[in-house]
């Protein structure tokens, strides 16, 4: 009798360690997992943009740079350049001007459904810059010369509405629609008075995201 009750000791002994050392195997690693938590990015972005200033064709390049606080708000600095070809005739230094310019600030930018692979954003830009006339006619002959241009300083906001798509942790494209709201400005010919108008484009960012993927599930080396 005392040599069965051993011996059934012993066989549950036995059935324990083997269900520990199962266990032991199928959680050989240490596991932390950040989703919770605050993640943090930046990027350097590039975008290019068609629309129109006054009814006539506009093409717009941008610059930004960003912070990215927990994949749902952007915060930096964005730069824009623009031409517009306005084709003003009759003044006393060309019969064919376009209105170009550029203005730059701080981007704000809140960011909806930033868990998904597409992303809504509106995106905010609110800065300052400068515009005026310049001879559309490339062909010429004479020597450009800014001092005989006017220009004049413009005040700018540009609210927008966009789609992203987050084509791994460091690509993101972007798509979406803008209109700028500017200051007046006085120029001759005063054909132009505002830079007031909407814009589509695309655009790619380039840098470091958090998007979901769990970055810190490392294994233990089995020392056995």
């Amino acid at each position: 009798m005392r040599q069965s009750r051993a011996a059934l000791i012993l066989l549950i002994l036995s059935i324990f360690h083997i269900n520990a050392q199962e266990e032991s195997k199928e959680k050989d690693y240490i596991e932390f997992n950040d989703r919770k938590n605050i993640v943090h990015g930046v990027y350097l972005g590039i975008n290019t943009s068609y629309g129109e200033i006054d009814g006539k064709d506009t093409g717009i390049f941008g610059l930004k740079v960003a912070y990215v606080a927990n994949r749902q708000f952007e915060v930096g600095f964005s730069m824009k350049g623009f031409y517009s070809q306005q084709n003003l005739r009759g003044t006393f230094i060309s019969n064919n001007e376009d209105l170009a310019g550029g203005y730059g600030g701080i981007h704000l930018e809140p960011i909806f459904f930033s868990k998904s692979r597409l992303n809504l954003s509106f995106p905010l830009l609110v800065g300052a810059g400068a515009t005026g006339y310049v001879d559309g006619d490339f062909d010429n002959d004479d020597e450009f010369n800014e001092d005989e241009y006017e220009w004049d300083a413009i005040f700018v906001v540009e609210p927008g509405v966009s789609l992203l798509f987050n084509i791994s942790r460091y690509v993101q494209l972007e798509t979406g629609v803008k209109y700028r709201f500017s200051s007046k400005f006085d120029l001759v010919p005063n054909g132009v008075d505002r830079i007031n108008g909407f814009s589509a484009g695309l655009g790619i960012k380039v840098g470091v995201f958090n998007l979901g993927r769990n970055r810190y599930k490392k294994n233990i080396p089995n020392n056995e």
